[in-house]
């Protein structure tokens, strides 16, 4: 029989528009025909007892409701990972495999008459399961009188979508595909999705294309040897993978009737892997260099360290986030005054749980859920507080105590109270909505709100205003340094020797969900005094910007800790290591194009050389050679009168462009994704998935990005 090109374009329109129960939420994917598993037709299946209800399933081993699947062998109900059906999870039902070794499971809410979802873990891939329903009856499901839909749900259980996970991905609508420049997405590593979403809202700004994109041809050029741990090479080329469309192009129908013809089709490469990205921005850090789910906020304070250590010359684009916070603490007894100024990249902003405009709601459904939960029926929709922007701005601007404030006036403990306002206003305003928090029994959990967050925001009432007339300063008077007797010597032998951390204080600690590297940090600083104190500490320092960053100890040949460098209050020192300028004079050049080539390349020896082959100019600037001698020579006297870090001071009037989603009960697990707004209209980043975006949920997101428009 002869095939004509007009039956095989119909066949491939039909094989393109067909449904199947794994294309239920995203339509546009091409899908293989599935194999079958080689363990369908000897599977083991335990009798057990084992029955599944026909609804109301949860987890065994958290409180997830969705994406749940039914192993085959034991009948055990766990939630999902990131399979290929775009759902989220903690990776229960993967971890029930490695213990027991079951190797097939169905997910629930997809059976019906046709077939249901099967997933196998030791084949790692969805499969057929031709004896499906006879593994489903021996649980007692009926599969034939099984009535799924396109939602994964039967027809009398279809609900308005409340879930985070639904509403976030803005599950069950169809969402066009988008393509081009700018429309590339990032395949997941495995909980990789925190860096993708963040390095897609880093690389929508356009300080950041022009200093790596722009910059493609130099930072190519005079790259290392080995440019994989080169930090500007691997955000220019992360960068230009993003940006130049070269991995965002539509499937040619041409393309598909050739591939049918041949019967070679196979499924369509979306995004680019940041894996090599990924290995160089996370070694040496413990959390991001493991393949746990970690905060996006963390990330983002990271990145932003990376791109300080490793500016290209005297540009830098992370200035746009720079902004001076402006601290006013006042001892309330004597009602004197202290300001202090400190550099911020992000607004954080409290959930002010206390002004939700819907209380009746949420104890009402506090209530029903409770009641179902304890008679084992199915929970009742959820109801999310809903709270006002203006809640959690205000909050942010009052007044908070200050635990063991020394009041230099006294001399003495007092209590004190401290007010932040905005010194400056940067050029990109990041928020983060402080969603996370602890429970009593210091459990991490997450604030699951809707903030009607504003497209436009005006923060100018926030200006700091300084000393006012009428306020007395506080003395300039340091509190006296106390160290318990009994520790002092313990102290002192931590300092001297810092491999000797109580490694179970640590795991205490980490235990309780903290990082790994600010329980470390905890124990280190607080002289291996125990766990209690170590807790203490980290309750008092764990809003800093490098609270989870590694452990550098002092006095052992590190280098400025990572907070330090970026958010400290002390000066950089600039000077260049003495051993290095001396191998690049012995090669006949100036000590100051030395100097120069050393900074502009963070005291990298190869790329300096490199530099002063590409600046001729600075060879002979004698001005140059007189300033560096006396910078040399006065380190200490620069060192005390900075000049202060630069920002872009301006109008605090906002538009929102880009927020980062959050899905999960926690930073250590979950799922992140981006939504941008390009070309004037929002777009979804999920992982290598980019649509243009039906319902943004700009009230349930993490971190927001705001640009500066003039009034």
């Amino acid at each position: 029989m002869r095939v004509t090109l007009c039956q095989v374009t119909i066949a491939c329109d039909a094989v393109l528009s067909s449904k199947s129960p794994y294309r239920k939420q995203d339509p546009d994917t091409w899908e293989n025909e599935l194999p079958v598993s080689k363990y369908a037709n000897n599977l083991t299946q335990l009798d057990n007892g084992v029955r599944i209800p026909p609804s109301g399933w949860k987890c065994a081993r958290c409180d997830l409701r969705e994406n749940l699947w039914l192993n085959l062998t034991d009948g055990s109900v766990l939630c999902g990972k990131w399979f290929f059906d775009s759902s989220g999870g903690n990776g229960h039902a993967l971890e029930h495999y490695r213990d027991m070794g079951y190797p097939l499971a169905v997910k629930l809410g997809t059976i019906s008459p046709d077939g249901a979802d099967v997933y196998s873990f030791q084949e790692e891939e969805p499969v057929l399961d031709p004896h499906l329903a006879k593994h489903l009856a021996h649980f007692g499901i009926d599969m034939l009188h099984m009535h799924g839909t396109e939602n994964g749900l039967r027809d009398n259980d279809i609900k308005p979508r409340v879930s985070e996970w639904e509403v976030i991905q803005e599950t069950g609508t169809k969402l066009k595909p988008m393509y081009g420049p700018g429309y590339t997405g990032l395949k997941n590593l495995g909980n990789s999705c925190y860096l993708s979403s963040v390095m897609q809202a880093i690389f929508s700004i356009p300080e950041f294309q022009r200093a790596y994109v722009g910059n493609l041809p130099r930072i190519f050029d005079y790259s290392p040897l080995d440019p994989t741990q080169d930090f500007n090479t691997q955000m220019t080329k992360l960068g230009h993978g993003l940006l130049s469309g070269q991995y965002s192009k539509p499937p040619v129908k041409s393309e598909l009737i050739e591939q049918v013809m041949k019967e070679e089709h196979k499924p369509q490469q979306n995004g680019i892997s940041p894996r090599m990205f990924k290995a160089f921005v996370s070694k040496s850090h413990p959390e991001f260099s493991s393949n746990r789910q970690q905060d996006a906020q963390e990330f983002f304070l990271h990145l932003v360290n990376l791109v300080e250590r490793n500016r290209i010359g005297s540009e830098n684009p992370s200035d746009v986030f720079r902004f001076l916070v402006e601290e006013r603490i006042q001892c309330c007894q004597t009602r004197k005054v202290r300001y202090t100024e400190r550099v911020d990249y992000l607004m954080q902003l409290p959930v002010a749980m206390e002004a939700a405009t819907n209380k009746d709601e949420l104890i009402a459904y506090e209530l029903t859920r409770r009641e179902a939960e304890a008679n084992r029926r199915p929970l009742p929709e959820l109801v999310r507080a809903k709270i006002p922007f203006s809640a959690c701005l205000q909050a942010f601007s009052e007044p908070e105590n200050v635990d063991d404030f020394w009041s230099s006036a006294l001399q003495a403990k007092s209590a004190g109270v401290k007010t932040s306002r905005f010194a400056s206003f940067p050029e990109y305003l990041v928020v983060q909505i402080k969603k996370f928090t602890f429970g009593l029994d210091w459990v991490p959990k997450k604030f699951d709100v809707s903030i009607d967050m504003p497209d436009l925001l005006d923060i100018n009432h926030l200006r700091a205003r300084g000393l006012q007339p009428g306020e007395e300063e506080l003395p300039d008077i340091s509190p006296p340094i106390v160290i318990p007797d009994d520790s002092k010597d313990r102290l002192m032998n931590q300092l001297i020797d810092p491999s000797d951390i109580d490694e179970s204080s640590v795991m205490q600690l980490a235990e309780m969900g903290f990082p790994l590297e600010a329980c470390r940090k905890a124990v280190y600083f607080t002289g291996n005094m125990g766990a209690e104190v170590a807790f203490n500490w980290i309750i008092v320092h764990m809003e800093e910007p490098d609270f989870a960053e590694p452990l550098t100890m002092p006095g052992y040949g590190g280098a400025a800790s990572a907070g330090a460098s970026v958010f400290g209050a002390t000066g950089l020192d600039n000077q260049p290591p003495e051993e290095i300028v001396a191998i690049i004079t012995s090669m006949g050049f100036h000590r100051n194009q030395a100097v120069q080539a050393l900074r502009a390349t963070n005291n990298n020896l190869e790329r300096a050389l490199d530099w002063i082959f590409s600046h001729p100019e600075f060879e002979e600037d004698s001005d140059f050679v007189i300033e560096m001698e006396n910078n040399a020579n006065a380190n200490i006297i620069s060192e005390a009168k900075p000049e202060g870090p630069r920002v872009k001071d301006g109008s605090g009037m906002y538009e929102l462009f880009a927020f980062i989603s959050h899905m999960g009960t926690s930073t250590m697990s979950g799922h992140y994704v981006c939504h941008i707004k390009k070309e004037g209209r929002w777009v979804i980043y999920n992982d290598h998935r980019v649509c243009a975006s039906e319902r943004p949920p700009k009230d349930l997101g993490y971190m927001y990005f705001y640009h500066r428009v003039p009034r």
